[in-house]
């Protein structure tokens, strides 16, 4: 395909590297100095390119703070060639590639010719958004997450536009809102949750789960939100050109008429925007208007639980809540979506109503949530690590590691270890050593089973698999404080 100007659509990729490409691309992708011989380039001019670009976005930061009615109808201006190259280094560079094959390593070669030629089509209408390539990951539950692979100018581009665009939206955006913003993280949005159950008077706990959210997200509503703060055309006729891009799958070409693709780049921030409004503002309005008790919501991406006071209100919202998700194309998931009674009240009540059995659970972010108590009896928000997602992450690792039988033991050491302290550094929160402790043990049963199926006559006792297992593998530590000690670094008020 031909662009206005009768150059290609297609970056500038050499079909051979050039000699000492090592050097070239860290030279000319990481921001070090040129050696000499090489094309004179300014650094210092580029990084005061880089400080204006960042005032440029606090002028448009401001002025969103300050009026909250007011439509940006300049944007894209702000996505310049030190913009371009700045999203092109915040990508994974070893990510899959889309359609189009290439990688980052290709288009780094040939950097700053790309990002002219890119930005040249942008900004005269003429940048075409590409199919995503359809992949798939599994899930906990067994089931296949379908992940949609931008290329990579796509993916440098919305990096682009997200950062421009968050300047706005995140003066605009709620504080209970955690998914995917600079600056907050699942902890924070789970301390905010245990925090807000042990310090009100929580006694009720919706757990509700979109079905197929990203999915069902409507092109037409999501437009019109976008078009409230942002006025220029040329910005929003990019998102829609990579929402109804489509999806290739197996050679052939799916139209995309709802949704958005999960693992775009621009995505999370579009699925933001959209449950800002049908959500988030809503919610905001119905807890003064209606809600008779305390009400506390934490939201992270499509995931969101809420606490109340009050039965009658859990019911109530509820109620409201599915009339108001159906009105914009959503819909709650009936076998995953429910109000229990849970709080620092919720055992002794069900003790007062002749149940035997303890309160009702629910799973946020990865974690369960129980009703514990403390070594003084005080009520305990406890947290452990959800059955269904260790035991998928036990089969990956035990599925990866009779692909590595036979590397050597020490790389396998090194692997599993870099493995498990991510896997620490998300679980091993207060509360949960007694699970991250089993995970541990698992791991070791695993790696023990497949070094002993290297061969028949292995000595490998439990003895010298101690041995080995603490010279590779972490000890399992609490590396998370209590969330009540982190939310008050983060909010001293």
């Amino acid at each position: 395909m031909m662009d206005d100007g009768g150059k290609s659509d297609r970056p500038i990729v050499p079909t051979k590297r050039p000699n000492k490409t090592a050097t070239a691309v860290a030279e000319g992708v990481e921001g070090r100095g040129l050696t000499e011989g090489n094309e004179v380039e300014q650094n210092a001019a580029r990084a005061q390119h880089r400080i204006t670009a960042h005032s440029a976005l606090d002028r448009v930061r401001e002025r969103a703070r300050r009026d909250k009615d007011a439509k940006f109808t300049a944007l894209l201006h702000h996505v310049t060639i030190d913009r371009l190259r700045e999203a092109f280094r915040g990508l994974r560079r070893n990510a899959s590639p889309g359609i189009d094959e290439v990688t980052w390593v290709q288009y780094g070669e040939q950097l700053e010719d790309n990002l002219r030629e890119l930005h040249a089509r942008l900004h005269r209408g003429a940048y075409r958004a590409k199919p995503s390539k359809r992949a798939y990951i599994p899930k906990a539950d067994g089931r296949q997450r379908p992940l949609g692979i931008a290329s990579l100018e796509d993916k440098v581009v919305q990096r682009a536009i997200v950062e421009v665009m968050n300047a706005i939206y995140e003066q605009d955006f709620l504080g209970f809102s955690y998914g995917f913003r600079p600056g907050r993280s699942q902890h924070h949005a789970l301390d905010a949750l245990a925090v807000g159950i042990g310090s009100r008077p929580v006694n009720w706990v919706l757990d509700a789960d979109i079905r197929g959210f990203f999915d069902a997200i409507d092109h037409g509503w999501l437009v019109k939100f976008v078009e409230h703060r942002i006025g220029d055309r040329r910005v929003v006729r990019l998102i829609q050109k990579w929402l109804s891009a489509g999806v290739m799958e197996e050679g052939r070409w799916t139209a995309s008429t709802v949704g958005a693709p999960q693992g775009a780049t621009v995505s999370p921030l579009l699925a933001n925007i959209y449950l800002h409004y049908v959500l988030d503002l809503w919610v905001h309005q119905w807890r003064r208007r209606h809600a008779r008790g305390e009400l506390i919501i934490v939201r992270y991406a499509d995931d969101f639980a809420v606490g109340f006071e009050y039965e009658e209100d859990g019911r109530r919202f509820l109620d409201d809540l599915r009339g108001r998700l159906r009105g914009f194309g959503l819909e709650l998931h009936d076998d995953k979506t429910r109000l229990i009674e849970f709080g620092r009240r919720a055992n002794a009540n069900r003790r007062a109503r002749g149940d035997r059995g303890a309160a009702a659970t629910f799973t946020f972010l990865g974690f369960v949530h129980l009703c514990g108590r403390s070594r003084r009896g005080r009520f305990l928000l406890t947290r452990r690590t959800d059955p269904k997602r260790m035991r998928a992450t036990l089969k990956a690792i035990s599925m990866a590691l009779k692909r590595r039988r036979h590397d050597p033991v020490p790389e396998q050491g090194k692997w599993l270890g870099s493995v498990v302290r991510g896997y620490f550094a998300y679980f091993a929160v207060p509360t949960n050593s007694q699970i991250m402790a089993r995970f541990r043990s698992e791991v070791i049963r695993h790696w023990r089973r497949h070094l002993c199926q290297r061969s028949q006559r292995h000595r490998l006792n439990w003895q010298r698999m101690k041995r080995l297992a603490n010279r590779w593998i972490p000890p399992a530590r609490v590396q998370h404080p209590y969330p009540e000690a982190r939310f008050r670094v983060r909010y001293p008020r």
